[in-house]
């Protein structure tokens, strides 16, 4: 009976392992559109400002679309250039000059399973020299090429699991 209920336990860890494997794969296909836009650099005074201008629209006329004064578009504007304007303030302006605002959280370098592979190293990293270092006390430390060994598996373990320690 314990045998089955392992088998069990085992069973359930795998697909727990596969699955959470298949939703960063999905995840980076989501975001394999957006990675380019990493490239991109906001305009100094946003983009509301920087397309309104560019289209030839005033303030005023922008003002009419949303059912607002010269004055609210400014303040508008001045919100998104100091990083203070709500998403929904944007979804707003996007959709009164006939845009769609493009929403997306993005890995400053590579993919999501990139950043999670990153992270493993580095816990695994500090796990395994930590320990290393307790060994050298006690006149048991390991070479360089095992300690590279022992990292790399680690950090494949921690990935596997999805460790929450990864964030810490």
């Amino acid at each position: 009976m314990f045998t089955l209920y392992l088998f069990c336990k085992r069973i359930n860890l795998h697909f727990m392992r596969n699955k959470r494997k298949l939703l960063i794969e999905q995840l980076d296909q989501k975001l394999q559109p957006f990675y380019i836009s990493r490239k991109v650099l906001v305009p100094e005074r946003g983009w509301t400002n920087t397309v309104r201008t560019t289209l030839n629209m005033t303030m005023a006329q922008l003002g009419a679309r949303l059912n607002i004064t010269r004055q609210g578009v400014k303040r508008i504007e001045e919100s998104e250039a100091n990083g203070s304007i709500t998403l929904n303030s944007l979804k707003d302006v996007a959709s009164a000059m006939d845009l769609k605002l493009v929403y997306a959280l993005v890995p400053k370098n590579g993919t999501i399973n990139d950043l999670i592979h990153i992270n493993a190293e580095k816990l695994a990293q500090k796990i395994v020299l930590r320990t290393n270092q307790n060994m050298k006390l006690e006149d048991q430390g390991i070479g360089d090429e095992k300690i590279a060994k022992t990292i790399n598996e680690l950090a494949n373990e921690i990935k596997r699991e999805m460790r929450k320690s990864l964030w810490d």
